[in-house]
């Protein structure tokens, strides 16, 4: 008889479990009864398709205006929430009941862990301690002055028996400056590479690594206010310890995993199980999983890693479990409240001063440093953008009960109002000095007492000699200095967002550096050792992060900003063991070609054929001149070489004969304006010519040939037979815009058209010496029209009997090819 109530209570735990299971998903369909909505699956599933529709829509509708997709995401929340649609009692009947919110809840904070620990993932730490004094004085006062107002204003609002813990998510709130909205935002606007735009960059950076600290700070406060100290060093001892321990453990399991195969999904899930148990760790300690998913996405000491899980998860949480945690923030605000117990007035002048709060916090850093008015109200109206940090910490005040429905709600908009204007005033903002074109974009206008402006592009450590000796050979002197930007680029992985750091000293013996920053770190230390041993030479190395479809945008960027006349840039493909020559990257190819179409300035393609290991600088250059302005764009930097030092630099002026004009010659006269611009040319190229060969008659280190011959065959037996003399750099003109008798040929079987002919024949063809190419492209006021005589080079022909201008200096024996043996003459050694 005993048995028989223990069987009855099993019956009813049954009994209850299948009750629960069916608030869960039905088993019948349409059959079990008349609302199919009414399990929380199903209801789930339409709550979060009806959600990415709306918020995708409303960000396909904000694109026009260059709104973020943050404040599609935000609007989207309030349109589905009491604000607007909940009006309609038939839709939150229906779409969002009370009970909904027992899953509503704990999939949008499972969200926020995994965004958390994403955010983690793509932080960089280190870039606070390379931020600049100003940035860091903005930041500082960025932090400052909005908690401190934003506490104020929410006494100042909240009058009648206000939660004392709200004041600390009111100023926390203020103090976010979202980064990754803001450097999506300027990367549009093409203003990252601005000053204001940098500041408000770096200055994000720190405040949204402090609105952690802040977020954290203010759960321990509102969990338990008689254990705060407890929670708060149980926090710190947790982070010490990923710091300095589960950190090094991470780098020692990575280490043994093997190289060249990627990271198994093991090693994957593990780390999503360790993200995990680091929010529980957390949650024990009294703040929340999320504080201890982004601690432990910080921690991930190895970028390739880092890529792997961003590219895996990113897609996943943003797209699908983000939009939950929008609706459940929008299910929580509620406008109409916004004016309980007050005045529209007050809130409006609240949301205002919340809006300005940055902009004068900015506007004060102004009295203690020389950033200019105008640049730090760009600053302030940046440092302005919210993100989802914002959103969390809000969130997350009302929920632990320290902001009502009507608190929340004044500042969801006023973090609205403040977004949304940041695009407009980048856009007002924008310095009109960022586009104005300067004078000396090139070698030929330089003048030979003025600082000589260069900016190096550096893929790897392996360009950095053939660079170091492309520059001590370009005769850095105290009345003509030489300035290098050494611009690091670095590949950005993943989606995580543009940066640019510019270097200001050599740190070395940081611990747990990247390999970037030990690549970033030799950069340094070489060009602060070539800017030692020369005479009248100013380095600066910038490291830039950015995917390779827009580096040759940032590229010719920084040559902008930093006024350069010359762009070096290295060759796709580099010298193996054997001697030859192996592409390393195809990618560099298009960047390279991006930067020979949109460059503010002229541009230089290095090949290094092995002379960078031999000695620091070329002795022997050699400078081939055919005409064209790339032609003498390379004859102004070779006659800069050798003006004044112990380099020897021979010239040779390759010239067609009449036989070989004829032979090209045609009747057709159509292209009347190419013909012209080739007289043009021609007359340029003698003028310049001739005005190098008398500055330079007495020069004892400076040899010129005039080479005449009859077609592409005897052109390239010359260039062949010029390796006798061991020349340490070959420098030559891309040859765009213009065509010869005597390169006709090679064009059609170039390899790499962007080197033009004669660079293509010098870098593909075998030579025993070794030596370094220099392919230059002259900077010119109208691409477009360089670019459509290129095209049409073909047509271009010489007409029968047409008459070569050739330099009356030129040896009377040189008609004919076989007077080559007279450039044979000059001994190099004497």
């Amino acid at each position: 008889m005993a048995a028989i109530p223990g069987a009855m209570d099993i019956a009813k735990l049954n009994e209850t479990i299948l009750c629960y299971a069916e608030t869960i998903y039905r088993f019948n369909g349409l059959w079990e009864g008349p609302d199919p909505l009414t399990p929380l699956i199903s209801l789930f599933l339409i709550q979060l398709t009806f959600s990415m529709g709306v918020i995708h829509l409303l960000v396909f509708a904000l694109k026009p205006f260059n709104q973020p997709p943050f404040i599609a995401e935000v609007l989207g929340g309030i349109l589905l929430g009491p604000s607007v649609f909940g009006r309609i009692a038939a839709y939150r009947k229906l779409a969002f009941p009370n009970y909904s919110f027992r899953i509503l809840e704990p999939m949008a904070h499972l969200s926020i862990t995994y965004y958390a620990f994403l955010i983690g993932l793509k932080m960089d730490v280190r870039g606070i301690m390379r931020t600049s004094p100003k940035a860091m004085k903005v930041a500082l006062s960025g932090i400052i002055i909005p908690f401190s107002v934003g506490a104020g204003l929410y006494f100042i609002f909240q009058i009648d028996k206000p939660e004392r813990a709200g004041c600390l998510f009111w100023g926390a709130a203020l103090t976010v400056t979202g980064f990754s909205v803001l450097s999506n935002i300027l990367d549009k606007q093409q203003m990252i590479h601005v000053e204001s735009g940098k500041m408000a960059l770096s200055s994000a950076l720190i405040n949204e690594t402090c609105s952690w600290a802040l977020l954290a700070l203010g759960f321990a406060v509102t969990s338990s206010q008689s254990n705060i100290q407890w929670s708060v060093i149980s926090t710190v001892a947790f982070i010490l310890v990923c710091i300095y321990f589960v950190r090094p453990g991470l780098s020692w399991l990575i280490r043994k995993a093997p190289e060249g195969q990627g990271y198994s999904e093991f090693y994957i899930c593990s780390i999503v199980s360790g993200m995990a148990l680091s929010g529980v760790i957390t949650d024990a300690c009294g703040t929340h999983p999320m504080i201890g998913a982004f601690v432990f996405g910080l921690i991930i000491p190895n970028e390739v890693l880092e890529v792997t899980i961003v590219d895996k998860l990113e897609d996943f949480v943003m797209g699908i479990l983000m939009p939950v945690y929008f609706v459940v923030c929008g299910l929580r605000t509620n406008v109409d409240s916004m004016s309980n117990e007050t005045s529209w007035t007050i809130v409006l002048v609240v949301i205002l001063l919340a809006c300005g709060v940055k902009v004068l916090s900015t506007l004060a850093v102004t009295a203690f440093s020389d950033i200019p008015v105008d640049e730090a109200l760009a600053v302030g109206f940046m440092c302005n953008t919210k993100s989802v940090m914002a959103l969390i910490i809000l969130e997350s005040g009302q929920i632990q009960g320290a902001l009502s429905t009507q608190t929340y709600s004044v500042m969801i908009v006023a973090m609205l109002l403040m977004t949304m204007i940041t695009t407009p005033a980048a856009i007002w903002f924008k310095p009109v000095q960022n586009v104005v074109a300067y004078k000396r974009r090139t070698v030929q206008k330089a003048k030979s007492d003025e600082e000589f402006r260069v900016v190096a592009c550096i893929h790897t450590t392996r360009n950095v000699p053939s660079i170091i000796h492309l520059l001590r050979t370009s005769n850095a002197r105290s009345h003509s200095p030489i300035s290098v930007f050494a611009l690091q680029l670095v590949e950005l992985v993943g989606r995580a967002s543009t940066m640019m750091v510019v270097h200001s000293s050599r740190k070395a013996g940081l611990r747990n550096s990247s390999t970037v920053e030990l690549q970033a770190d030799q950069i340094i230390t070489a060009f602060d050792n070539y800017m030692l041993r020369s005479e009248g030479v100013a380095t600066q190395v910038i490291t830039a992060r950015c995917p390779y479809t827009t580096m040759d945008d940032d590229v010719c960027t920084v040559a902008r900003e930093r006024r350069a006349a010359l762009l070096v840039i290295p060759f796709h493909k580099q010298r193996n063991a054997d001697g030859e020559m192996e592409d390393i990257n195809p990618s560099l190819r298009s960047i390279n070609e991006g930067i020979l179409e949109n460059a503010p300035c002229s541009v230089g393609i290095l090949i290094d054929r092995g002379a960078a290991e031999t000695q620091d600088h070329a002795q022997n250059v050699a400078a081939l001149f055919f005409g064209g302005p790339d032609d003498r764009e390379a004859l102004a930097y070779a006659w800069r070489m050798a003006d004044e030092t112990d380099s020897k630099l021979t010239v040779v002026r390759f010239i067609p004969s009449s036989e070989a004009g004829a032979n090209n010659g045609t009747s057709d006269k159509s292209h009347v304006s190419l013909e012209i611009d080739t007289e043009r040319e021609k007359l340029l190229d003698d003028d310049y010519y001739n005005k190098f060969r008398n500055a330079t008659a007495n020069s004892g280190n400076i040899r010129c040939f005039d080479l005449v011959l009859d077609d592409e065959e005897e052109t390239i037996k010359a260039i062949k037979s010029m390796d006798e003399h061991y020349h340490d750099l070959y420098i030559v003109g891309r040859g765009k815009g213009m065509q010869s008798a005597l390169t006709t040929g090679l064009a059609d079987w170039c390899d790499c058209p962007e080197l033009g002919p004669i660079g293509d024949l010098l870098v593909t063809s075998e030579f025993e010496s070794a030596f370094s190419v220099l392919i230059v492209q002259q900077h010119s006021e109208s691409g477009r029209s360089r670019e459509g005589s290129y095209r049409s080079g073909g047509s271009m022909n010489y007409s029968a009997g047409e008459e070569m201008v050739v330099r009356e200096s030129a040896p009377a024996e040189s008609e004919k090819f076989e007077s080559f043996g007279s450039f044979r003459k000059w001994d190099h050694e004497n």
